[in-house]
């Protein structure tokens, strides 16, 4: 999986990056340096291509995913991260996931999936990754999520939806919501990086 890794002053943290639909593994980047200038950052490519736009998974059309393609990606991810630490001496239970958009989805598709590959996530601006979800213990995973009240791409009562799957399957979850329809804000950043702080 093309990568960058960022080896940081602090070896019990990493930030784990998933950019949104056509980025790349700089994008966040610099936003993580905002959040934890002292961690250590494993930033991804997705390996799937949408009219030469990377992504994480495949969708069948503006939001609506391809279920068994999320479910294929989450697990090559899962296997990936477990290969990489011990590559670059990562501590397994110090990963952060940090995502925006289609990056958000296939962090919160592992949390369906797998429960705590990370035990504190970021979320800019995420959707429901899949309609049928068995329970799953959250316990103990801490969630930021970050929403558009007026985003276009993901409405509103959807990452409300996801919201609810997350907490009541006990992860700790704390929703912003912004007046900014689909983009990241500084406002949200900032928001994200004071939660952490306190996490």
């Amino acid at each position: 999986m093309i990568h960058k890794f960022i080896k940081g002053n602090k070896k019990d943290r990493t930030l784990i990056l998933f950019h949104g639909t056509g980025g790349t593994e700089e994008d966040l980047i610099p936003l993580a340096g905002m959040i934890d200038p002292d961690a250590s950052i494993l930033s991804l490519r997705g390996n799937v291509s949408e009219n030469g736009m990377n992504r994480f998974f495949r969708r069948l059309s503006e939001g609506i995913f391809d279920e068994e393609d999320i479910r294929a990606r989450a697990k090559e991810i899962v296997t990936f991260l477990d290969e990489t630490v011990d590559e670059y001496g990562i501590d397994r239970k110090s990963l952060v996931g940090i995502g925006y958009s289609n990056g958000a989805n296939i962090i919160a598709a592992m949390h369906y999936l797998y429960g705590d590959t990370f035990t504190r996530s970021i979320l800019f601006h995420p959707m429901v990754p899949l309609k049928a979800a068995e329970k799953i213990d959250l316990s103990s995973v801490s969630i930021f999520i970050g929403a558009g009240e007026n985003d276009p791409i993901v409405p509103i009562e959807n990452t409300m939806k996801l919201e609810d799957f997350l907490s009541s399957n006990g992860a700790d979850v704390t929703m912003k919501k912004y007046n900014k329809g689909h983009s990241l804000t500084i406002e949200e950043v900032n928001d994200a990086t004071t939660w952490y702080a306190q996490i």
